[in-house]
């Protein structure tokens, strides 16, 4: 049965921040391809809309909604209007993030550093209590997808501490939240990826080919992952296939942690 046949999630509500572009707009397509309604989540409603329309041309059911992660106010409405639109919140991913690299420590801005804390760790945190709030009312519970990166908890490069240490903060929160709520019937993982075909992994002036030439060299498998390979991961992990795995951090990095 190839995932464009599966009906996983079929009658099940998703939510994917960070859903107008790249992993995200890649997660939500194959949540509806699988059966769910989706509801994509961002700061800029182009894009948000641009997702939605892929998604309703492929025959699939979505809603656009506005929202920053940073704020409280923003993730309690946006689960609001996803639970009157559809009826339910059964699975979240927290895609939402933002990379700013390039400079050492010592020479981080510290709007940089407060920036990347705010989406990508605090906005992680306001998420997940918005979400499990709902989600444990549920008589089905439901299932959360952090999504972390190889960059922090499993490897290191120059330019990208900041990030890394937002990406390690969200491995250890998914880890502690998961412990801390399975028995309220929601299911907490994470899935990190490593260089993956969207534009935040390529440097400054880089080519596709540049890029391309540069992972070969560096990366074990010799390539970026596909967002559909990212996407398959998070999907398992909001499945029921996956009912006995909580806390986990998926690496999809083609070996770059190994």
């Amino acid at each position: 049965m190839t995932a464009a046949t599966r009906t996983r999630f079929t009658g099940r509500t998703v939510l994917v921040t960070g859903g107008g572009s790249g992993l995200g707009r890649a997660m939500a397509l194959a949540f509806a391809a699988e059966g769910a309604s989706v509801v994509v989540a961002g700061r800029s409603e182009g894009p948000l809309k641009e997702t939605v329309g892929l998604i309703e041309d492929a025959g699939g059911t979505a809603l656009a909604r506005t929202a920053d992660v940073s704020r409280s106010a923003d993730l309690a409405a946006l689960v609001e209007a996803t639970v009157e639109h559809f009826g339910s919140l059964d699975v979240a991913v927290n895609n939402a993030g933002v990379l700013r690299a390039g400079q050492p420590v010592t020479e981080l801005p510290e709007d940089d550093w407060r920036t990347m804390l705010d989406i990508n760790v605090t906005g992680v945190l306001l998420a997940l209590q918005a979400e499990v709030r709902q989600m444990r009312t549920q008589a089905t519970g439901g299932a959360i997808v952090n999504i972390g990166s190889t960059l922090g908890a499993h490897t290191s490069t120059p330019g990208t501490a900041a990030y890394g240490a937002t990406k390690a903060a969200v491995s250890a929160l998914s880890r502690a939240a998961a412990a801390e709520h399975i028995r309220d019937g929601v299911r907490i993982n994470t899935v990190s990826p490593g260089s993956s075909d969207t534009t935040m992994s390529f440097r400054p002036g880089e080519t596709e080919a540049d890029r391309a030439a540069r992972v070969k060299e560096s990366n074990p498998l010799g390539r970026v992952s596909t967002t559909e390979e990212v996407a398959a991961a998070v999907l398992y992990l909001a499945s029921d296939e996956s009912g006995s795995v909580v806390g986990a951090d998926l690496l999809i990095d083609g070996g770059a942690a190994a």
